[in-house]
């Protein structure tokens, strides 16, 4: 009958070394059996736990060297996969937004527009407004940097975990119209509202058909105390009628849109054109 103590022997056949800490504590020495090394690899990709997997030998080198308890190994193994998982978790919710390029609020040259209160825009990067399904809309000119301060909120949202998804109005109106000829329209628009923030840039700047118009309206005024939107347009909400085709319909929507809205005028001389205009009046580089 096994007494339950084990002899050195039996200790130098595991292939495994427990090491001691001053204190008398054990602490993790580094896998020398070789079955045991392959079989903790596998249960750690069923586990589906790569980052430990990766790091559970060097960590547990450390971690001998340091004598440091089984806890303390084991709790900066875990700290070192939830690290990765936040990482890869935000990752990939920004490559789902699609964001046409990555841009943030200090990038942006607030003196070039000193009509946009710097100090509203960096709270929407706190998302408060998101969580209260409030709209945002930034109206103005081409080039004043209507795309990059909707792309900046839009980045920050995935931050704090907002499902988010940038669209140009085109595209967004292409896809509903597809979607409707395929009669796949129902599933689209479920997609469409499960999304927190969602960006809708450049509308106004081409024209939709009737149908197409109707189904953006449809989309609109769905999230409408819902889901947020942000919108950015060259053409100020009088126009609109335009976009929506009557006057009733743009009503409705702006009814909806602007009850819980902040509204953000961006009128003033392009910053591309500025930008380029600088470029040409600087005398050329000497050969």
């Amino acid at each position: 009958m096994n007494s339950g103590k084990q002899t050195g022997g039996d200790a130098k056949s595991t292939g495994t070394s427990v090491k001691k800490t001053p204190g008398g504590k054990a602490s993790p020495a580094p896998v020398k059996n070789d079955a045991q090394h392959l079989l903790l690899k596998s249960n750690l990709r069923q586990l589906r736990l790569p980052t430990m997997n990766a790091e559970f030998q060097p960590l547990a080198r450390e971690a001998a060297d340091s004598n440091q308890s089984y806890e303390q190994y084991l709790l900066r193994l875990t700290e070192l996969e939830v690290a990765a998982r936040a990482t890869n978790t935000l990752n990939s919710r920004i490559r789902q937004a699609q964001f046409p390029v990555h841009k943030d609020l200090d990038s942006y040259d607030f003196s070039a527009l000193p009509s946009v209160s710097k100090q509203k825009v960096l709270e929407l990067a706190r998302c408060e407004w998101i969580t209260q399904h409030a709209n945002v809309c930034l109206l103005g000119q081409p080039g004043t940097g209507k795309t990059h301060l909707s792309i900046a909120p839009g980045l920050a949202a995935c931050r704090e975990g907002v499902r988010t998804r940038f669209f140009t109005a085109a595209a967004l109106v292409n896809q509903l119209e597809e979607a409707q000829k395929k009669f796949t329209l129902a599933s689209l628009l479920k997609k469409l509202d499960r999304i927190d923030l969602l960006i809708v840039d450049e509308l106004g700047y081409l024209s939709f058909s009737r149908s197409g118009a109707e189904l953006l309206f449809q989309v609109f005024a769905d999230r409408y105390e819902r889901r947020s939107l942000l919108i950015t347009s060259n053409l100020s909400f009088s126009d609109w009628n335009q976009i929506f085709q009557g006057e009733r319909m743009t009503a409705a929507l702006l009814d909806r849109l602007t009850h819980h809205c902040y509204i953000f005028e961006m009128n003033g001389e392009s910053y591309r054109f500025k930008q380029s205009m600088k470029e040409k009046q600087q005398p050329a580089g000497k050969s």
